[in-house]
């Protein structure tokens, strides 16, 4: 069971549509695939703290009313793409995902600007119990093996942010391996075709 979570600076323009060719390509793999939904920030939605990690948590809690027997929910994998990397990176600090991927992600929330801020409700010194409650740095150990996946070539999240995250979790205790796939551009996971996309099919899998 993979849930598949998507990312968008947590921006309402972007959704779920995004990551089903990634979420199609595990089903076709033989993998159950759970590609969720959040409230975002912008449009109405009412996103941000601590609207989207409630929907994210309510997705993964949702599971065992729905598995009728068919799911394997001893073994609950996440991955993400982007932001969405930094939600499921969040998702197994909660316990219950077992192995957790990170494509692109904004590993550390105090790095990330205006769109941190304005998921978070704040900067990290205006409100730094929040951070402490969702910034993968703050975070570590998981205690999950854990997949980076991030090219030199993106624009969009600095690679150097993933960098910095292997290692503090790899000096934490954690099982960690980082990736930089080429091409590495930002949106290359999306692709299921992808070299990208394929070695965190491959560790989603096995």
């Amino acid at each position: 069971m993979v849930v598949v979570i998507h990312g968008g600076n947590w921006r309402a323009r972007y959704g779920k549509l995004i990551t089903k060719p990634i979420a199609v390509d595990l089903v076709e793999r033989g993998v159950a695939a759970w590609n969720i939904e959040y409230r975002r920030i912008g449009r109405g939605q009412g996103g941000g703290w601590p609207a989207t990690f409630d929907d994210v948590a309510a997705a993964i809690d949702l599971l065992p009313s729905i598995d009728r027997g068919r799911l394997d929910l001893a073994d609950v994998r996440a991955v993400g793409h982007s932001a969405g990397g930094q939600l499921a990176l969040w998702a197994a600090s909660r316990g219950g995902i077992c192995r957790v991927a990170a494509l692109a992600a904004p590993c550390n929330l105090q790095r990330t600007g205006e769109d941190g801020r304005a998921l978070m409700g704040g900067s990290p010194d205006e409100v730094p119990e929040r951070y402490a409650r969702a910034d993968p740095m703050e975070l570590l150990p998981l205690g999950v093996p854990t997949l980076l996946v991030h090219g030199a070539e993106d624009a969009t999240v600095p690679v150097k942010r993933s960098r910095a995250y292997a290692e503090a979790a790899r000096a934490a205790g954690d099982d960690v391996q980082l990736i930089e796939p080429v091409p590495g551009h930002h949106r290359v996971f999306l692709d299921p075709r992808s070299s990208a996309w394929q070695a965190a099919a491959q560790f989603l899998t096995i």
